[in-house]
Formats: C-alpha cells, structure tokens, sequence
C-alpha cells in the first residue's frame, strides 16, 4: 500500500482528502504544522507528499526545497493561493504540481495515482543507460541530469521529463493538452498551466536569450516546438 504524507493545517480539509485518498487504497499520515510536517517528510519513507503552503511553521515553498534537496518523490501542492507567482515559486522549487483550493477530492486522487504511476515507470527505466546530444546540451538519461556547455544544470523532476519529450520529438508542435497528459500522465481537461510554468523555466535555462527562443518556440495558437 502506498504511504502518503499530508501536510495541512486545516482539519476539515486535511480530514477530507484524507477519506478520498484511504477509500482508493493509500495510507494516509496527517500533520498540521510546518515544522513536524518537514520532520516526518525527512525521516519517513512516504511515496509522495502533498503540501499546502500557508502552514503554521515553516511554510510550504520553505519544506518542499528542503525535501527536494534530498528526496526525489512526487510533491503536490494543495494551496488557496491562486496567483501564478505562486505556482511559478512552487513549481520553480522541484513541485510535481498546483492545484488551487477548492478542488475537486477525485481530481486530487486522479492527480496523485498518475503521479506515482510516472514516477514508478521512471524508476523502472532507470536501468536504461542513454544520453541525448542537442544544441550543446547534454541529457543523461539515466542518471536524470543535464549538461550545457558541458556544465551541469540542475532540473527539476518534471522539467527533466518535459526537456526529454521534446528532444525526442523535435521538429514537432505540441499544445499544451498534449504535453500535460503525456508528461504528467493527466487528462486535458486539468489545469494546463502548468505546462507554461515549466516552458518559461526551461527557456531560462537552454536559451541565451529566453525572451527571444531560438530553441523551444511558441506557435501561437497550437502550442510549443522544439527546433533542432
């Protein structure tokens, strides 16, 4: 049975989530403040963590670096906050992804089994040995890591797997539809902009000018391509 952490200080909320996620066969451990909260996700063995950020404590964006210095799991943020400079933190930070509070209890199940379900097959293709030659970026597949220039650059989970989907499908243009359900394994009609988020990450990071891509282009109207 799979072991989720739950870090929300709203009882009721927290409660409810709870009872959705134990009736679809996952273990639940809830903790309403910040700080024991980041203490469980360190010394525990859980397969994915979800977080609301405004936490008595630490806060979410404080516990979710933290964990991702040294745990390389599914984090959901779960938060009432609805600007895009915070889901543009939350995910800059290493979030798997942000859904804004009040959610639908299926669709957070929904989200947190194709999640795990990624994650796992990631994990099984670990053992595939392959590294990727691109515009002089270098991705090494099996150890997840990137290099420009020959410099390593340090991906989060989901742009990595967002980096690798384009390169290996250049020349291509993929909407935001298809490169949120074929990266993070959820069906279109979810929150897309997450693909955005990420899109604007990565051109920060391969482009010399991500205000003007040479490399991962707009088509304005249909989605996104990567140029080789």
């Amino acid at each position: 049975m799979k072991e989720i952490l739950l870090i929300e200080d709203d009882i009721s909320i927290a409660e409810l989530q709870r009872d959705y996620l134990e009736i679809n066969d996952f273990r639940v451990d809830i903790q309403h403040n910040g700080d024991e909260g980041l203490r469980h996700a360190l010394k525990g063995n859980y397969d994915l963590i979800i977080l609301d950020i405004m936490l008595p404590g630490k806060n979410g964006f404080e516990i979710c670096k933290e964990i991702r210095a040294v745990k390389n799991i599914p984090i959901l943020f779960v938060s009432a906050k609805k600007e895009d400079i915070d889901k543009i933190r939350g995910l800059g930070l290493g979030a798997d992804d942000y859904i804004t509070k009040p959610f639908s209890p299926s669709e957070l199940v929904a989200r947190v089994k194709a999640h795990l379900s990624r994650y796992e097959r990631l994990a099984g293709n670990n053992t595939v040995s392959k590294t990727i030659f691109v515009h002089g970026i270098s991705i090494d597949r099996s150890a997840r890591k990137v290099f420009i220039n020959e410099v390593e650059v340090p991906f989060t989970t989901k742009e990595f797997d967002l980096m690798v989907f384009f390169v290996m499908n250049p020349n291509q243009v993929l909407s935001k539809e298809q490169l949120y359900e074929k990266v993070w394994g959820l069906e279109s009609a979810a929150d897309v902009s997450t693909v955005t988020v990420h899109i604007s990450r990565l051109r920060e990071k391969i482009e010399r000018d991500p205000t003007n891509p040479k490399f991962l282009e707009t088509v304005w109207g249909a989605g996104y391509r990567f140029n080789v």
